[in-house]
């Protein structure tokens, strides 16, 4: 956990308090198959699925008319939590938070940018991602349920 010192000073010296830094911000995102809810305006669209290779045809032939009304996460710089749940898939998932241009084939980008990832979403498994956002514009989705790739704006 982060703390932050405050130092008094008084008539008797100086006493320095420690407090706990401000805690991060949780995003909350349910998963169901091809998507995630709230980046979808809350819309379920129901897609059956019973492995990762059905949303690629399903995210083929909708992925982009989806993703051209799809929310645009707008944040300020800070600490964040993404608590992910998996409602009602049938596979593992998983959930990536990363640089708009990381390419995890390059090397640089590894130690350069901001990539998180994680996977181990059995159905109604909900996991937290833990990510420091600096102004940009981010990607998240799931490669293991594939969904489009949902926008994050992060600005002062």
């Amino acid at each position: 956990m982060k703390h932050i010192v405050v130092g008094l000073f008084g008539l008797l010296g100086a006493a320095f308090v420690v407090l706990p830094a401000a805690a991060a911000e949780v995003i909350t995102l349910t998963q169901t198959g091809c998507q995630f809810l709230e980046s979808e305006n809350d819309v379920d669209l129901k897609f059956k699925t019973r492995k990762a290779e059905d949303c690629v045809k399903i995210n083929t032939q909708t992925g982009a008319a989806r993703l051209g009304k799809s929310k645009v996460i707008k944040l300020k710089p800070g600490d964040y939590v993404f608590r992910v749940k998996n409602k009602n898939v049938p596979y593992e998932l998983g959930f990536w938070i990363r640089d708009h241009d990381y390419d995890w084939r390059n090397p640089v980008h590894h130690v350069t940018k901001t990539s998180v990832s994680g996977g181990g979403l059995v159905v109604g498994k909900t996991q937290d991602y833990k990510v420091t956002l600096k102004p940009g514009e981010y990607f998240y989705s799931c490669p293991l349920n594939p969904t489009p790739n949902y926008r994050i704006v992060v600005s002062n």
